[in-house]
């Protein structure tokens, strides 16, 4: 495979949509810049992490408090206020969870939004592929279609910007990002997922 295929295998992949695998569930896959570290580093700590999705201090081992600090109107420096919708995300906010499996380099999963009472679960997979970095993110226990497709719309943005950061370009801005891609969401989550 020359580099030009590559290119083009690597520029697909980042478009490519997040599938409904299971009627609570959303899973997305990418391929990264690498190394594994530099990924790793990303979703763990507050510094990297609030470059792609927020900050906050998390926990690296079982059972650990994950806390995240969103501020998606200042995510790229470039941002447009929310649509209507996601006005109450206008400012900062805050998620906490707790995590369930931690093994660095390759795999970190926690809840997401206990403070809500509704908690889902995320799981992040890495393993390296040459130069580059899989990434397998699924997003379980979401209780509605308007859920998952918000979800699947906001961890699309998020890794799109992660995408960026790491090829070391200027991303897209967020809310206007996140509008563009619920609308194809709509069209792709059927109204009744898969069975579990």
């Amino acid at each position: 495979m020359n580099a030009q295929t590559t290119n083009k295998n690597e520029e697909s992949m980042a478009d490519e949509y997040g599938k409904a695998i299971a009627r609570d569930t959303v899973r997305l896959e990418r391929l990264l810049p690498g190394p594994i570290e530099r990924v790793w580093r990303y979703l763990t700590e507050s510094d990297a992490r609030g470059k792609w999705l927020a900050t906050g201090n998390m926990e690296l081992k079982v059972g650990g408090t994950v806390e995240h600090i969103f501020n998606n109107n200042a995510l790229t420096g470039h941002d447009d206020p929310p649509p209507p919708k996601y006005e109450k995300h206008a400012c900062s906010s805050t998620m906490t969870g707790r995590v369930t499996h931690c093994d660095p380099p390759n795999l970190l999963a926690y809840t997401w939004g206990e403070e809500s009472g509704e908690d889902s679960h995320v799981r992040f997979e890495l393993d390296r592929r040459g130069d580059k970095v899989r990434l397998v993110v699924t997003h379980s226990r979401l209780l509605s279609r308007d859920m998952m497709l918000s979800v699947a719309a906001g961890w699309h943005a998020h890794i799109g910007i992660l995408i960026d950061r790491l090829n070391g370009r200027a991303p897209e801005s967020f809310w206007p990002m996140h509008t563009r891609l619920e609308a194809a969401y709509e069209k792709i989550i059927p109204s009744t997922p898969a069975q579990n």
